[in-house]
Order: C-alpha cells, then structure tokens, then sequence
C-alpha cells in the first residue's frame, strides 16, 4: 500500500525518469524528486518561482513527502531539504493571482484532510482552529450568536 503522504506507488519523477529521492509535492499536485526540481528552477531565473514541467503552473510551494522528511537527519537530504524551504520563503512570499489562489485550493484542502486524519496532530490542530475561530468571532463586528439566545445578565 502506498503512504498517504507521498507520491503514487510504482510513479517516477518526470525529470530524471527514475524512482523518486527525496520526494516533494508541487501545489499543482505533481511530484518530483527534491534535487531535480531544484535544478530545474536553478536553470531559470532564480528569483523567481519555476514552471512545473508537467503542466507549466507556477510552483509557489514545494511539500516534502514524510519520506523525505524521515531521512532530514542524513546530511545531504538535510541540505536539500533546507534549500526546500529557501525556495518556499522566497517564492511563496509574492503576490498570487485569484485564479492561482482559486487551483491552489484542491491541494491545500487534500494537505488539511491529511493533516485532520493524523492521529498525531488531530488534537493541537483543532485547538489551534478553535483559538483562531474564537479570536475571529471576539473580533467580529457582526454578533453571529445574539445575547437573546444565551441570556442577558441582570
């Protein structure tokens, strides 16, 4: 069976056609290994985010797989992993389109099901849901509840 969060059993990296190493998912859904999608925006402009190979979208994030994250202690996935995340401050920081926003969401809601579903975050992600809809509606201008429902002190 393959892991939830990695890429499709028997699928290889669509760059050097060979099995995946350090596996990272793009927001277009596609994955590749860490090192090659790296080269690949290297080539370019370095300023900017590269293309996916497969569909030519935009990357402005690049997920590692838990595999690649498994292997962080090794020195040289610890190093590509690191400029993972370079690439992700410098390129998911800009501006993005509504419609870029609009196909990002299907990945983004794919990684927040992911995230529910793990018995090992569930907890600390519902409290950190619930202290970020209770500041929302302390915030709020438009009472959601009114006083009416819950009683008025007198």
């Amino acid at each position: 069976m393959a892991e939830v969060d990695g890429p499709p059993e028997n699928d290889i990296c669509s760059i050097c056609r060979d099995a995946f190493n350090l596996p990272c998912q793009a927001n277009c859904s596609h994955w590749f290994c860490g090192n090659c999608i790296l080269r690949v925006w290297h080539y370019g402009s370095p300023l900017e985010p590269c293309k996916c190979p497969v569909c030519r979208r935009q990357i402005t994030l690049l997920v590692p797989g838990e595999a690649s994250l498994q292997r962080r202690h090794e020195p040289q996935a610890s190093e590509i992993l690191q400029r993972v995340e370079r690439y992700n401050r410098m390129c998911a920081g800009g501006t993005t389109s509504f419609l870029q926003n609009l196909q990002d969401l299907p990945f983004f809601l794919r990684r927040l099901l992911r995230e529910l579903m793990d018995p090992h975050r569930t907890l600390p992600l519902v409290l950190r849901a619930r202290m970020a809809l209770s500041a929302i509606y302390v915030l709020s201008p438009i009472d959601i509840i009114p006083e009416v429902t819950y009683g008025t002190p007198e």
